[in-house]
Formats: structure tokens, sequence, C-alpha cells
């Protein structure tokens, strides 16, 4: 048997789990070798882990996720308002699955974006899609989407994943390209989808920062029904970091 051919097939093949741990096979003594039907096993189960592991690190480089954040990281305290019980059932994925988004607010530097960039990490591990847009930037792209023609292609790349993160809702006025953009987008991903949004305003003051009453009406209900609310508090997390 050519053992270098297989191993040269399978290569071909694009069975690259497979490829890895048949070559690592090869090495063993031949007392250690398995069965025929072990080994297939133990191929194909190495073939499934390489795949996972390699869509997860292209979902993760696709997000462009601001922070390299862990749930685990996520400091839970009473005075934080949140809970671990909270960020572990969260980082289940099963809000992404009934297509529930997240809202979460608090004053600068209180943790917001690195807890929303901890919840996008689980998605992808979890086999989501996820996109993490800060708002200037999601307006800078929408900007350019109008000028060169490209605004429903840009739509349907953004509504292609399961998870959107909209960072710092609120910093920036809206203009009415930007609301009816939202709308699409939240249109879109009305029950297909989940968005987390951060906001240093509470989400009893969107409405009036959307300020165009139907649209608001409109984004607002598509937003907040069956919402996952997380009101963070406490002292600055970048003040710590920083002693």
């Amino acid at each position: 048997m050519n053992t270098q051919n297989t191993l040269d097939q399978l290569k071909s093949l694009k069975l690259s789990g497979m490829a890895n741990r048949y070559e690592a096979t090869l090495l063993l003594p031949v007392h250690e070798l398995q069965d025929v039907h072990s080994l297939i096993g133990m191929l194909t189960q190495a073939e499934i882990e390489y795949r996972d592991h390699a869509r997860t690190q292209k979902y993760l480089n696709y997000s462009k996720l601001r922070y390299h954040a862990l749930p685990e990281d996520i400091l839970c305290t009473p005075d934080r308002g949140i809970t671990r019980e909270q960020v572990l059932r969260l980082s289940d994925g099963m809000f992404i699955a009934k297509g529930e988004n997240v809202l979460i607010t608090g004053a600068t530097g209180c943790g917001k974006s690195f807890l929303a960039c901890a919840l996008g990490r689980s998605s992808c591990l979890l086999g989501y899609r996820t996109l993490y847009y800060s708002m200037n930037k999601f307006l800078e792209s929408l900007a350019q989407a109008r000028l060169d023609g490209t605004y429903l292609k840009w739509i349907r790349a953004i509504s292609a994943n399961k998870l959107l993160i909209l960072d710092d809702f609120g910093l920036k006025a809206l203009s009415n390209d930007s609301r009816i953009a939202l709308l699409d987008i939240l249109e879109d991903r009305y029950g297909n989808g989940s968005t987390i949004i951060t906001s240093q305003l509470p989400v009893d003051n969107w409405y009036n920062f959307i300020d165009e009453p139907t649209l608001a009406d409109a984004i607002m209900d598509r937003l907040a029904a069956s919402a996952h609310r997380i009101a963070l508090t406490g002292k600055s997390m970048r003040n710590k970091k920083n002693h």
C-alpha cells in the first residue's frame, strides 16, 4: 500500500483534517495501529474538528470584533448591574436562535463594547456569522454604499449575518438616510437574526434620539420586542485598567 499516495490524495481533496491525522498515524508503531473501523472513525472526527476550527477562525476574522473578549472575562458584581447567570444565558446563543435582540446601555467606559464583543465571540464559536460595526463605521459604510450604488447589496450582506453588533448608538445624530437604512436592516433581520446595540443613552431615550416619529415607532418596535435589556452601572472599567 502506497501511504504517501493516500496522503497526497487526501490533501488534493482538501481533506486537511484527515490528512494531518493520517500522517500522524503513520508514525505510530505497528502494534499501536487501530483496526480499519476505528481508523475511519478517527479520521472522520479529525476532519470535522478541523473544519469547525477553520470555520470559527473565518467567522472571527470576518466579524471585525473590536475586542478579543471572552464571556468568562466579564466582571459580574452586584454594583455592575449584570450577573454571571445573565452572561451564561446569553453566551449559549439561544437568543440568536430565537432571533432576539440585546440592548446594552450604560455610561462611557463601563464595559458595554467589551460585553458585546464577548457575546459576538461566543456567536462565532457557535457557528453563527457575526458582524461588528461601530456606529461611525456603520454610517461611513452607508454613505459609501449610497455613493457607489451598492446600497441593496450592502443591506443584503449585513442581513446574511445571524448576529449584528452596532456599537455606540446615540453618539452621532442620524440622518434620514441612516434612519431608513437602520429600519431596512432591522426589517430584514426581524425573526431571522439578532442585533446587539450598545449605547450611553437609556433605551427609553432612543425614540427621541431617532427624532422622526414614524420611523422611530417602526425601528423601536423591531428593536425592543422580545429584547434582553442590560443596563450596566458602576465606575469606569477603563480607570481600573489604568491602575
